[in-house]
Order: C-alpha cells, then sequence, then structure tokens
C-alpha cells in the first residue's frame, strides 16, 4: 500500500480530484495464471487456483484500493476454444460481458508460449480497448535470454499501452505492473469502501473454495462435470453453518468423490472448512453430500440455479 499524503481523504482522494477508479478485466486462455495474478494484487485469496484448465467458471471481482486509486479486477474464465457444451458457452459469455464493460483489460500470457488460443483470446479483446501485456510465470523461463526476443515477437501483434513481465506466484515484479495501470484508469471516486477486496458473497466464496479443494484432492480422478451447491448458509454470531452439495453428472462419479469409506469426501470437506475459517475469520461447520444431476452442464436451466450467466 502506498503511503497516504497527508489531504487525502480515508478513500485515497486527493484535494484536487486526482483520484483514478475503474474497471480491470484479467484474461488470457485457461491456465496461464490469471486467478492467481488477482489473489497476489488483491493480497488475499479470494479467486481458486488450480494447476488444472477451466478451474475458474465464474467472474469474480476483487478490489485493490491505493492510495491514489481503485482497481476493480474481473477475474474471468479462460477463454474456451474446444468444448461447446452449455457450460463453456456460459463461460465464454462471461469473458465478453467483461471486456465490453472494462476501462482497462491485462491480457495474461506464459513467458516464452504464445500460441493459437492466446491468439484467439486476444482477438476478442476490442480493438478501442486499452491492454496491458502481462506476461506471467518469467521465473518458470529456463533461458532468460529467450525474454527480450520473445516480448519483440509478442508486441508485433498489437499496440499494447504497457508490457510487463512478472511472477504471479513469486510475487515479482506485480507492483510495477500496478504503476504502470494506474494512469490509464480514468479519473473518478471510489467505487467501494477502502477495506473491501470482494464484492462475491459469502456463500459464493464458500462453494468455490469447496471446489478448489474437490480439483485439488481428486487430480485425474475429478470428472469434468461437477459443481458446488450451496443448499444452507447460516450465520450465527462467529459461526457459519454451511450445508454444500457437490454435483455430478454421472452416478458412477459419485463413488470417486466419496472415495474408500467415505474418506476422500471427509479430507475434502475438512480442508475446505480450514481454508474457510481462515476467510471468513470464525468458526465453520461444513456438511457436504453429492448428488447426481445428469447433464446439470448442458442444461441452461440447472447452470441458472448454480449460478452461472
Amino acid at each position: 500500500m502506498n503511503e497516504q499524503h497527508p489531504d487525502q481523504n480515508a478513500a485515497g482522494q486527493g484535494e484536487e480530484g486526482g483520484f483514478r477508479a475503474g474497471f480491470v478485466a484479467i484474461v488470457g486462455r485457461p491456465n496461464v495464471g490469471k486467478s492467481t495474478l488477482l489473489n497476489r494484487l488483491i493480497g488475499q485469496k479470494i479467486s481458486i487456483v488450480s494447476s488444472k484448465a477451466q478451474t475458474t467458471r465464474h467472474r469474480v471481482t476483487g478490489i485493490l484500493t491505493e492510495a491514489g486509486a481503485q482497481f476493480v479486477f474481473v477475474d474471468t474464465p479462460g477463454f474456451q476454444t474446444k468444448h461447446r457444451n452449455a457450460l463453456n458457452r456460459a463461460m465464454n459469455r462471461s469473458v465478453s460481458q467483461a471486456l465490453a464493460d472494462v476501462d482497462l483489460v491485462f491480457f495474461v500470457i506464459e513467458a516464452g508460449r504464445f500460441g493459437e488460443d492466446d491468439r484467439k483470446v486476444l482477438s476478442v479483446i476490442p480493438e478501442a480497448a486499452k491492454v496491458i501485456l502481462v506476461i506471467n510465470k518469467v521465473d518458470q523461463l529456463k533461458e532468460k535470454a529467450r525474454l527480450l526476443p520473445f516480448i519483440d515477437e509478442v508486441r508485433k501483434v498489437r499496440d499494447f499501452a504497457e508490457i510487463v513481465p512478472l511472477s504471479a506466484e513469486k510475487g515479482r515484479n506485480v507492483e510495477e505492473l500496478v504503476k504502470a495501470a494506474t494512469p490509464l484508469l480514468p479519473l473518478g471516486e471510489p467505487m467501494f469502501e477502502e477495506d473491501e477486496i470482494t464484492d462475491r458473497s459469502e456463500r459464493f466464496l464458500a462453494s468455490e473454495f469447496l471446489r478448489e479443494k474437490l480439483f485439488r484432492l481428486l487430480g485425474d480422478e475429478l470428472p469434468y462435470g461437477i459443481a458446488v451447491e450451496i443448499e444452507k448458509f447460516e450465520v450465527e454470531g462467529n459461526l457459519r453453518r454451511i450445508h454444500a452439495a457437490v454435483i455430478v453428472d454421472k452416478a458412477g462419479h459419485k463413488s470417486i468423490v466419496i472415495g474408500k469409506g467415505g474418506e476422500k469426501l471427509k479430507r475434502i470437506s475438512s480442508e475446505a472448512r480450514v481454508e474457510l475459517e481462515k476467510l471468513f475469520d470464525g468458526k465453520v461447520f461444513l456438511e457436504v453430500w453429492v448428488k447426481v444431476k445428469s447433464g446439470w452442464a448442458d442444461d441452461e436451466r440447472a447452470l441458472k440455479s448454480l449460478g452461472y450467466e
């Protein structure tokens, strides 16, 4: 957080009205590190992270308030070029809507890799949009001498407002990205209080954190047609009672999630509860079971009931 000038108010606005505020979309093909970058920018985990592609299915809004600017980040699903069911169409609509409504775009790619899928995502970004090219995972580039020629190669495809190489996982050069982006935001009042970090509900965050544990702990066994539905969310003082259903597409997937003697589901629930208690700073009672809803990923009504747009 930048040091606040004495004549700035709590939201960081100077007397001369130089405060900047705007919406920033974080886009890229699946698994380039968009959610990791969002969490790093916010300074707290609000978007789930997995080595599996297509982990993020919803737009997640994160808020960063600096001394002179407020960023409202929209972490989008990775744009889908291979799958064509209703779920993937909903995810792609989410990306397109985000791009239509923002003041700035962070286009994220991996250092040393710029392929056809990256080009397809770039082609969806409106020509008039201000775009910062974010080259992530520079720490994983084995031949560091390749970085500058790689930057020269990618900058030819579009007139980027800025180009920032960084490592979201390690936190390297992330502050430089914020500095580069600040003057590109429009002048305006803060839209959120300075201590707010997301506009998503606790109910939504609970479903996402549980879904992350499914991704992490089921590994390659994880069925693609899987979702989480929060059926009950009650707050009693500092205690939250959460009843959640894991939705699978086929009866055979139910046993995969539950595991032998229920051990797999018990571990998933336990690890999710620990993370939720950290997030909510209070006790969590979490009860999880598994339901079969055949064809839910290609059913528009089922998707709407699960919170997909």
